[in-house]
């Protein structure tokens, strides 16, 4: 197969990873849900400067990925691929630049080779499609470093102001994170190199500095101006400050809660990225690997010893893997190594309805139990049959004579990310999420005024496209709340009631 067939057949796994699932399920709770009701509330009000959510100020995130997303409504109408598409096109934006900067610094086929890692790692193709502002933000962070690299390496001024011009969009993308990352790596590799005047003369650019301040000051000055104090406490110290020494929202765990979230987010291709951490001696040869490796460990470290923890923030420091795994990927001579990742972790989800029979006895959620049902009925036998499939075409594909090595990688990433976007990810949706769907669709069809209670899924505020306020209520109110909560009520009608979720008219 040559490079421009290979080229056609990555672009092919990028349309099926990122853009053909768009639309596939419902919206996600918490943040989808609570970024796409913000999303539809600004495109209702006409208020694009400040966010709200079911009727409350918003301030977890800066503004960009709202107006992208409320361009995307505008466009195509409001819907689950009108809200993630903003997502899909820039983490597509976001692989381009690491195939370009890879394809300069090395060539072509480990470019490419780190454009499917990038595509096909389970982490990367669940944020690409998912309407938050992370594929967002990741692609300008990635510019960024690939930009302040080249200023290192090449002392041109124009990669400098690119760097400021990256990294003043990645904080109207989601704040100070954006400045963080470039500020400490490109420290940490300059203080290494001996080169520490270099970097104080770098970001104390005058001219850099200002790009930044023309680009990104704007919308903080004008929320401020619109906000107050109010805006500073619930922006800079609330989501911002408090993230790192606190926990916020029962995100917490210990130090090393990265560790697994790598060895699942970045299958199927595991291996060779625990390969990277074998060749550490050869990687500190090189002043780019270095800066690299770097950019990753401190991501790493950073989020493993900060108070709030989630899955997405290692993902700031990605890039530079799947580029040092391109690098070192012959180095592999176990080859049943590389594809044990995706069959075991195939595996384990054929188990999953098993599993879930065996221990349903000790689960004590009653919001889980009374999910057993819906659960049974998605993980069934043909779910169970599609991942058996998936893994016997792996293995076909992986041990087959008549394809070549970047083929066989092609169609393992295509199983792959086939078998989550199309097999896992609906039957969970249809579990999770479709009923919350179905009760908002239920309610803005009957035009009821609803209040939530015991519950805060703004999916049933997207769906329903109404503000949706929480736990106040009185009797003769339209309720959604869990069906397990229903125990709270005296009397009530049922107006829907499917898979644990209940919409009713409150009586007494």
């Amino acid at each position: 197969m040559n490079l421009k067939y290979i080229k056609i057949s990555t672009f092919v796994l990028l349309f099926f990873s990122f853009f053909a699932p768009l639309g596939v399920v419902a919206l996600f709770n918490l943040d989808e849900g609570a970024f796409g009701e913000a999303t539809r509330e600004m495109v209702a009000s006409g208020n694009y400067l400040t966010t709200y959510l079911n009727g409350e100020l918003r301030f977890d995130k800066p503004i960009l990925i709202y107006w992208f997303q409320s361009l995307s409504v505008q466009i195509f109408g409001l819907s689950e691929f009108a809200l993630r598409l903003p997502s899909a096109i820039f983490a597509s934006f976001w692989g381009l630049a690491i195939f370009y900067f890879t394809r300069k610094h090395f060539d072509e086929q480990k470019a490419l080779l780190a454009i499917v890692f990038f595509i096909s790692s389970l982490q990367i193709s669940i944020i690409a499609k998912a309407a938050i502002a992370d594929g967002l933000l990741n692609f300008f962070i990635t510019l960024s470093m690939f930009f302040i690299y080249e200023y290192i390496n090449s002392r041109e001024k124009k990669w400098l102001y690119l760097t400021f011009v990256a990294i003043a969009f990645g904080v109207l993308a989601k704040g100070p994170v954006a400045v963080m990352v470039p500020f400490v790596v490109s420290a940490l590799f300059l203080f290494y190199k001996k080169e520490p005047m270099f970097w104080l003369k770098s970001i104390f650019n005058p001219i850099g500095i200002l790009i930044f301040l023309l680009i990104a000051s704007p919308w903080y000055i004008l929320e401020y101006i619109d906000q107050g104090q109010k805006f500073i406490d619930g922006f800079f110290l609330k989501h911002n400050v408090s993230r790192f020494s606190s926990s916020m929202e029962g995100h917490s765990g210990s130090i090393f809660y990265f560790v697994p979230v790598l060895i699942f987010g970045l299958a199927p291709f595991t291996t060779y990225f625990l390969n990277i951490f074998t060749k550490i001696r050869e990687i500190f040869k090189s002043d780019l690997e270095i800066f690299l490796f770097i950019w990753f460990a401190f991501v790493f470290l950073f989020f493993s010893f900060s108070g709030t923890k989630l899955p997405h923030y290692v993902i700031y420091g990605y890039a530079p893997l799947f580029i040092l795994a391109s690098i070192y990927s012959q180095s592999i001579k176990n080859k049943f190594m590389i594809i044990l990742p995706s069959v075991l972790f195939l595996f384990l989800l054929l188990l999953l309805p098993s599993l879930i029979e065996i221990f349903s006895d000790k689960i004590k959620d009653e919001y889980i139990i009374s999910l057993l049902p819906t659960i049974f009925e998605y993980f069934n036998t043909m779910y169970q049959l599609k991942i058996a499939i998936a893994i016997g075409l792996i293995l076909f594909f992986w041990y087959t004579n008549f394809l070549g090595y970047f083929q066989k990688i092609l169609f393992i990433a295509l199983i792959f990310i086939s078998a989550i976007n199309f097999i896992l990810m609906p039957a969970l949706a249809q579990i999770e999420q479709q009923p919350i769907k179905e009760a908002g669709l239920k309610a803005k069809n009957q035009a009821l005024n609803v209040i939530m209670y015991k519950l805060n899924y703004p999916t049933f505020s997207v769906y329903s496209q109404s503000i949706v306020k929480r736990d106040n209520l009185i009797v003769g109110d339209c309720v959604v709340t869990k069906t397990i909560h229903l125990k709270d009520f005296k009397s009530y009608d049922v107006i829907f009631q499917k898979s644990g979720i209940s919409l009713i008219k409150y009586k007494e």
